[in-house]
């Protein structure tokens, strides 16, 4: 039997854990009470893993919650959009995050409702290393195809040349650069190139991770491993999240639109390209805003997402699930476009906090 002085410290702790449960549920920062998501000291721990894309303003918004929820700790993983997937699924992750919604396919399979919440729009650009080139390069959809596909091995072809007659374009062989991982990035660009590029739809089409042709490019890993690459090879090209090639200094190709304008990415032109798009948003959220109607818009734009399961297993860890997700996408704003995203238009904003709020843990709703 228990000695009545144990005994009495034991109730004590009981207590305690269960008025911390009370308070996480309430709303308030969570305590220190025992969960199956708290270590010995009281910490929330929450892993999310994926796209690369939004690395920059999740790390911001992680540290940032952090700071006025100093009990919970986020720790994400940008292991691209397909790992993401593939770490939600295998409910090795708290979350994944992913640029290309989820199948239909994988979204059957799931064992469960899968939520897609947008956070922010970002703009997928081509980056390149060319000394001497000063002023923007130009660049149609069918030009970017020719470079992969091995078709354009020089920067002074002529169809370079054509788009470009004001540009000292050298004469020397293109390094395309592209992503070896499954990528989210790789989806929107080649989502783009699938609706412009009849040749590329037919080669290669819309795909997280698609067959380079050989002996064109080489590949690198995440949107960090591309960006080096091109940093690092004079006469490289290569295709990241705007936000990479703003933090390296590196310029930013203009894209033909579907109006036939070229077009700089920029928070004005990615917003325009949702603002084209949100009538064809569907009712789960998962939509793809590539090479959208109207002028002034950015053709190689894109929503990216966390995947959350709709019924969390571990309450207090749904809990805060929830809260960093709420925060993310009103407090949080304010952090997207020092990164360079690009925040939510309000109706779909408005539409993600109804997600949010479907969120729950044994039938019962996270936030009340």
């Amino acid at each position: 039997m228990l000695k009545k002085t144990n005994l009495g410290k034991f109730i004590s702790i009981g207590l305690a854990s269960i008025v911390a449960f009370g308070l996480a549920c309430s709303g308030e920062k969570l305590g220190q009470g025992g969960n199956s998501g708290s270590n010995s000291g009281g910490t929330m721990r929450l892993q999310g893993s994926g796209a690369s894309f939004p690395k920059p303003i999740y790390e911001k918004w992680v540290n940032e919650f952090g700071k006025i929820n100093p009990n919970i700790r986020i720790d994400y993983q940008a292991t691209g959009s397909g790992a993401g997937q593939k770490a939600l699924l295998a409910k090795t992750a708290d979350f994944g995050a992913s640029d290309d919604p989820m199948s239909d396919e994988d979204l059957k399979n799931a064992g469960g409702d899968i939520l897609h919440i947008p956070t922010v729009l970002g703009a997928v650009v081509l980056t390149y290393n060319l000394e001497g080139v000063k002023e923007p390069l130009k660049l149609s959809a069918q030009t970017i195809s020719d470079i992969y596909l091995g078709s354009i091995r020089k920067w002074n072809d002529q169809r370079l040349k054509t788009d470009n007659p004001t540009l000292n374009l050298p004469d020397a062989e293109i390094l395309p650069v592209y992503r070896a991982d499954s990528s989210g990035t790789s989806a929107v660009f080649t989502d783009f190139l699938s609706k412009t590029v009849p040749e590329w739809m037919e080669k290669v089409g819309m795909n997280k991770q698609p067959s380079w042709v050989t002996g064109v490019g080489v590949g690198a890993k995440g949107n960090d491993g591309v960006m080096g690459q091109v940093k690092q090879t004079p006469n490289s090209i290569g295709y990241v999240e705007l936000t990479f090639a703003k933090e390296n200094n590196l310029p930013a190709a203009q894209i033909k639109n579907k109006a036939g304008e070229f077009v700089e990415a920029s928070l004005e032109s990615v917003s325009a390209a949702a603002a084209a798009s949100v009538a064809q948003m569907s009712d789960d959220l998962r939509t793809q805003i590539t090479n959208a109607d109207g002028t002034g818009v950015y053709p190689i734009s894109s929503y990216t997402y966390i995947l959350v399961y709709k019924e969390q297993p571990d309450t207090v860890k749904g809990k805060a699930l929830a809260d960093f997700l709420w925060w993310a996408i009103h407090d949080g704003e304010k952090y997207v476009e020092e990164l360079h995203y690009s925040r939510l238009p309000a109706d779909v904003r408005k539409r993600v906090e109804g997600k949010i709020n479907s969120m729950a843990s044994g039938g019962k709703p996270l936030r009340q």
